[in-house]
């Protein structure tokens, strides 16, 4: 069950923008900041942002292979391997 994001008025973040960045770094989840009783913008830890990042990009190429078997375009084991590797020194390093 996905947890509910702390919400926290902007004005509250002006007063208190070290909790918040304290909050961030510690949980790691996200803050939603209101304006006006509306959600107006959500907050990261840049660790967070860095993982949700690296998993997007690891979809997308999924979904681009699953394209190019769809068309009948595939690569060898040994050239997904070497891209793989390839992609997890650039983003783990």
């Amino acid at each position: 069950m996905k947890r509910v994001p702390a919400i926290v008025p902007v004005t509250d973040l002006r007063q208190g923008a070290a909790a918040a960045l304290k909050r961030l770094k510690t949980s790691r989840e996200p803050i939603v900041i209101t304006q006006r009783g509306r959600a107006a913008t959500v907050m990261l830890s840049v660790d967070a942002y860095e993982q949700r990042e690296y998993e997007r990009e690891l979809l997308k190429r999924l979904a681009r292979g699953e394209k190019e078997i769809a068309r009948g375009k595939g690569h060898t084991l040994g050239e997904v391997l070497a891209e793989a590797d390839a992609f997890l020194a650039t983003t783990l390093a």
